[in-house]
């Protein structure tokens, strides 16, 4: 979203936020290449490395995104929203907390859930915001599309990747003392598959109804679709050829918050008064109090988890315990970050 003023060194490099999703677009694709090739000589990543890279890329990389999030939509709203803010999504993390203790397998569900609506709604944003949405003009629409790009990070590996899958769910389950039950218990190569098939109908609904809406309103294939098109198969591929620890590790650093800060971009071009910048020293001083706050998140669930690495090793105890974390933050980062935020929220598009 450029305009003519541009300047010369921003001429000469390119608009950074369409540089930040070409950036996207590449990284997914060559991990999804590179596994690809690795798996079709026979040669397999480690669990142990897959571990550190899942570690190093949602702790180091994706984490100070998420407090990044919440200071860019809160700064310059005042006390008494923030305040509100602030208390809702205290209590949304404290009630997911007991909701772990007390019914672990419904809250890891819906942590399981979290997940999709994160990745789905946030990147469905970015698409107004930088791919374009034209063909997706309707509320209905616009659901699946988020539904399926959001369903690719958790269905696809559950498919192609089940073992892995449903040995690290087990782990998760364990820090809580909870355990898988139902059909993805007794037989989890059927349901996933079912599970798969519907998915897989979900894509071709949502990209042939695009594909329709296209050719309907401009009388050719739009490049909004090509592009929706494009980016939807690379997600899936991705999530089908990297083995699921390393795809959901680096899927939310190199996919998610790069797309996320290309849009923030955007925004800051079209309304810089909405988000003009803060001292230095409140700034720090934010970010200091939201590290201090994610870490007694941190330090309170392993206090209550009654297994908090779940009784495997070190590594697998640490993934599995940082993943509910994440997802614990994750909730009311969705619901009172964007869902309960009317006027702005974390993923605002003018």
């Amino acid at each position: 979203m450029a305009t003519s003023t541009a300047s010369p060194v921003r001429r000469l490099l390119g608009e950074p936020e369409r540089t930040a999703i070409g950036a996207s677009r590449a990284a997914l694709l060559l991990l999804a290449v590179g596994f690809g090739a690795l798996s079709a000589a026979g040669t397999e990543l480690s669990l142990r490395t897959q571990m550190i890279a899942y570690l190093v890329g949602m702790v180091a990389l994706n984490l100070p995104h998420g407090g990044y999030e919440h200071f860019s939509n809160l700064r310059r709203r005042g006390l008494p929203f923030g305040a509100r803010y602030v208390g809702l999504y205290i209590g949304f993390v404290a009630s997911f907390v007991a909701l772990f203790v007390v019914a672990p397998l419904p809250a890891l569900a819906l942590a399981f859930g979290t997940a999709v609506a994160k990745g789905g709604h946030g990147d469905l944003r970015v698409m107004d915001a930088l791919v374009g949405t034209e063909h997706l003009p309707t509320k209905p629409q616009r659901a699946l599309a988020a539904l399926i790009r959001g369903g690719a990070v958790m269905i696809v590996p559950a498919v192609f990747w089940t073992e892995t899958y449903y040995s690290f769910t087990g782990i998760m389950l364990g820090v809580f003392d909870g355990r898988l039950a139902g059909p993805a218990a007794s037989n989890p190569e059927t349901f996933t598959t079912a599970l798969g098939a519907v998915f897989g109908l979900g894509v071709v609904t949502h990209l042939g109804g695009g594909l329709v809406t296209s050719l309907r309103s401009t009388g050719g294939v739009s490049r909004s679709w090509l592009l929706d098109a494009a980016e939807t198969l690379l997600l899936v591929a991705y999530f089908a050829l990297v083995p699921v620890v390393v795809a959901i590790g680096l899927y939310f650093p190199l996919w998610y918050s790069l797309r996320q800060s290309a849009r923030s971009m955007v925004v800051e071009q079209e309304q810089p008064d909405r988000t003009e910048g803060v001292s230095l020293v409140v700034a720090w001083g934010v970010l200091v109090v939201g590290a201090l706050v994610t870490a007694t998140v941190a330090a309170a669930l392993w206090t209550v988890a009654p297994n908090p690495l779940a009784g495997g090793s070190l590594l697998s105890g640490a993934v599995a315990f940082y993943t509910i974390f994440v997802c614990v933050i994750a909730m009311p980062h969705v619901v009172v970050g964007e869902w309960l935020d009317f006027g702005r929220g974390i993923w605002y598009v003018p």
